[in-house]
């Protein structure tokens, strides 16, 4: 049976955690958003863990009811006072400039500034991140307390920013698989200097990737590496034929939090991802949640969408909206903890260890059971626990392989772990008792 190779999860779970971490921490400073430089600086980076190929898609081109909007960089913001003061300086915090900004600079007076500024009032120390990617506007971010400490009757504000036609920049990795259809693992890449959304999803999709092209898999793999809902869009109007060959797929975002995992379910809502990942989370032994599909949230609600009701489910830790960081400056290196980022790439490890691995079997000696002692199959002497599992599972695949049930149906009904499963019926497959189907 070709499957994935198996990664211990109590072993080397802290280097992967760290792996990842150092990732995080060389994206953690670049300014991102839906086009534009850092999105490339970004690309650029991860080329140094794997063969990453880059797209470029012009400005205008019509992808179903969008266009490709115009590329976006910024240089330098900032509001100064009467005394030269910078009072929001972007090279401090990328946060502070509303993404998509377009460029000015003159005197404005305090009651027209605070139009343009956007604080959190709850928690005053923070900036929040906001955007304005498909209207003409500009805006600043600070904290409630800088905001407070405006006193001054005019101050000087400018944005040194481009807004002109360029490109759409996105991600690809594709690993070949023995096998034309295709495992599609989503991240979104056009948020700046926010750790858990989503430069997490980034660090998790980037080393799996690398360990997925260290062996021979079943499937084949497609990695990529978008700008949230407009990159889904794009991608999927340039692939439509392409996609009709993904089989299974899961879009990671906020993997790094020290909530437990969620999963939520792709539009299908029975999926074999959708199984699959729910069979790995019942029997990892740690508090999780399972939600149903709903058309918002990431780009999964692209992939879900009618058009093309792929089976795309979505991998996070606490869902975005429920963790008082999200979108704003306090997520940072400091939010996101290592054992979590570890935790996260061990379960999506051995989600894809059951897609690859679930296939259905015929049993060859269907009426009654076979003999197992005398293919060694049966330990002649009991008491141990393990080996009754062993047992138990070999007798649920031999009963259970009608052609009609796969190993990960057959799983979920005796209620054992998929690898159990699996290894019984690696043995029988061995033993000639069971035949592919």
């Amino acid at each position: 049976m070709d499957v994935v190779c198996p990664i211990d999860p109590l072993t080397g779970s802290k280097e992967i955690g760290m792996e990842m971490f150092r990732l995080i921490e060389r994206l953690y400073p670049i300014c991102r958003s839906i086009t534009g430089n850092g999105v490339r600086e970004t690309l650029k980076i991860l080329k140094d863990y794997i063969r990453l190929e880059v797209h470029e898609v012009p400005s205008g081109t019509q992808v179903f009811d969008w266009t490709v909007p115009k590329e976006w960089n910024i240089s330098d913001a900032y509001l100064k006072n009467s005394k030269g003061k910078k009072v929001i300086d972007f090279k401090k915090s990328n946060l502070s400039v509303v993404s998509y900004s377009h460029p000015i600079k003159k005197l404005i007076s305090l009651d027209e500034l605070k139009k343009h500024l956007f604080t959190l009032p709850d928690h005053p120390e923070w900036i929040p991140y906001r955007t304005s990617y498909y209207q003409e506007d500009w805006g600043l971010c600070l904290s409630q307390k800088q905001f407070l400490e405006l006193d001054e009757r005019e101050y000087e504000v400018c944005i040194d920013s481009v807004l002109e036609n360029g490109y759409l920049t996105y991600g690809e990795y594709y690993i070949q698989g023995k096998e034309k259809e295709e495992v599609l693992i989503s991240c979104h890449i056009c948020h700046p200097s926010l750790c858990n959304d989503n430069l997490s999803g980034i660090a998790l999709a980037t080393h799996l990737a690398q360990k997925l092209s260290s062996t021979t898999t079943r499937y084949s793999y497609r990695f990529l590496f978008i700008p949230g809902t407009i990159g889904a869009i794009t991608w999927l109007a340039m692939n439509e034929n392409r996609a009709t060959l993904i089989k299974h797929g899961l879009v990671f975002t906020g993997v790094g939090d020290s909530g437990n995992i969620t999963y939520k379910k792709s539009r299908r809502g029975n999926a074999e991802i959708d199984r699959a990942a729910a069979h790995v989370l019942q029997h990892s032994n740690r508090p999780h949640q399972i939600i149903q599909f709903f058309p918002y949230g990431y780009d999964e609600r692209q992939y879900c969408s009618p058009g093309f009701n792929l089976p795309v489910g979505c991998f996070m830790r606490t869902p975005h909206g429920q963790y008082q960081e999200y979108h704003t400056s306090a997520d940072n290196l400091g939010f996101i903890k290592i054992e979590s980022l570890a935790d996260s790439f061990i379960s999506a490890w051995m989600i894809f260890q059951v897609l690859e691995g679930n296939k259905k079997y015929k049993n060859t000696n269907p009426k009654c059971e076979p003999q197992l002692g005398k293919r060694k199959l049966y330990d002649s002497v009991g008491g141990q626990s393990k080996r009754v599992i062993d047992q138990l599972a070999m007798l649920w695949v031999l009963n259970m392989s009608d052609g009609l049930h796969s190993l990960l149906d057959i799983a979920i009904i005796a209620e054992l772990p998929f690898s159990s499963i699996r290894l019984a019926a690696d043995s029988l497959l061995e033993k000639k008792l069971l035949s592919e189907f």
